[in-house]
């Protein structure tokens, strides 16, 4: 026993050392690359006008993937087999996709309609057979007033329907 941890050990560790610097240099260059993308999302999408929510929701998507990309590359380098990670990696993705896929789609569809702006916060819009003055968008629903009554929209309805903008509304010239 004491034979093995004066020869093989220091061996071991010396053949581990770069593995494991290597391993480390790959994630601290991720997570550089993950701050850098994070920043470069926010100031885009800053410059284009896009709100801030819909802004912060793709700096951290883009700060994750990245990071998760980061460390399977280090396994990768480490000499772990990472094959089975990204396979259930990728069906984790698909199994939560399909559990989610109306709250995404309200989610995507969300995040289109604050970029796009087909109408605003004071329209009055009628879609299907919903009708309101615009009191607020957020990524999931749209929030319609008419007579005292709120109304919450999915916003994929609004997104693959036809928005009729009423005349007259607030956001008309």
């Amino acid at each position: 026993m004491k034979e093995y941890l004066t020869d093989a050990l220091p061996r071991q560790a010396a053949e581990w050392m770069p593995r494991i610097g290597s391993a480390l240099l790959v994630l601290f260059v991720f997570w550089l690359l993950a701050v850098v993308a994070r920043k470069v999302v926010r100031k885009a999408g800053a410059a284009a006008g896009i709100d801030s929510s819909v802004i912060n929701l793709l700096a951290r998507s883009a700060h994750i993937v990245l990071m998760v990309v980061g460390l399977v590359t280090a396994l990768g380098t480490l000499g772990i087999d990472v094959s089975a990670i990204v396979a259930s990696l990728g069906l984790t993705g698909f199994a939560v996709g399909f559990a989610l896929k109306d709250s995404i789609s309200n989610l995507l569809s969300g995040v289109l309609i604050l970029i796009h702006q087909p109408f605003n916060v004071g329209d009055s819009i009628k879609v299907k057979t919903f009708e309101g003055l615009v009191t607020a968008v957020d990524l999931r629903y749209t929030r319609l007033e008419r007579d005292g009554e709120k109304i919450l929209v999915p916003n994929s309805l609004l997104f693959t329907n036809p928005i009729s903008i009423l005349l007259g509304s607030a956001g008309e010239n």
